[in-house]
């Protein structure tokens, strides 16, 4: 008798394994939040929807819906908005990151006090916003509007992936045109350029964005002409840097 139940046992196994996906099944309906926990958290960059869509489709060979998953995030969102994490979900650049809270900036900030390489000079945020409010723009229109060289802090924008070419003028010559990329919103954790201040809020102490001032005058009238090594002293205060 006890061999019996054994082998009617193994049959019911053997069936179970006949019906496709079955496995994977109980998984999409029990742990797939935790499988989007999982892929957010290694992404090193936000990760979109269809990344995660695509990532899962591939581990598990089933198809998922994108409204049971944004409903998953959703919820993986609402339980890192509790004081008990010091990070939460945030949707970003088009995708989803893990980020730090606000709380923790403080602390963070002090471990990356010395770490210089990703902060930016005044020169390069100048020609950054001048980018970021007037793209598709030519270095010739920075120029004019900074009063000095730009190719140094263009290149070193460039570098970090902050900004990029994005085709040629229709102006004599065809000069490249520049704009910011995706790199620039989760440099600055915004979701779109709409989310970008207003040049006039830059006016009021409390709205100040870095050590940049007067950003609207800059913007919009051509600056003060510099000394001509004055590109030359802000190369030096980059490397510096």
């Amino acid at each position: 008798m006890h061999y019996y139940f054994e082998y009617q046992l193994i049959l019911i196994i053997r069936i179970f394994e006949d019906i496709p996906f079955f496995n994977r099944t109980i998984i999409h309906l029990e742990g797939l939040i935790k499988h989007i926990e999982s892929l957010i958290f290694v992404a090193d960059q936000p990760i979109t929807l269809s990344e995660i869509k695509e990532a899962l489709e591939l581990a598990f060979e089933i198809g998922f819906d994108e409204a049971d998953l944004i409903e998953q995030i959703q919820t993986l969102s609402q339980k890192y908005s509790s004081d008990d994490f010091s990070m939460e979900v945030v949707e970003i650049a088009g995708g989803y990151q893990f980020l730090t809270k606000g709380a923790y900036h403080g602390t963070i900030g002090a471990f990356l006090k010395n770490r210089t390489n990703r902060r930016l000079s005044r020169s390069a945020m100048e020609t950054l916003s001048i980018i970021a409010y007037k793209q598709p723009v030519t270095k010739s229109d920075m120029e004019r509007i900074r009063g000095v060289s730009c190719d140094y802090a263009v290149q070193k924008l460039l570098a970090k992936d902050l900004v990029s070419i994005i085709g040629r003028s229709d102006g004599p010559g065809k000069p490249l045109l520049y704009g910011t990329s995706d790199r620039f919103m989760e440099y600055f954790g915004i979701k779109g350029m709409d989310d970008l201040p207003k040049p006039k809020e830059f006016k009021s102490p409390e709205n100040a964005v870095g050590s940049l001032e007067r950003l609207e005058d800059a913007l919009i009238e051509p600056q003060e002409s510099k000394s001509p090594n004055q590109e030359q002293i802000e190369k030096e205060v980059d490397d510096e840097q």
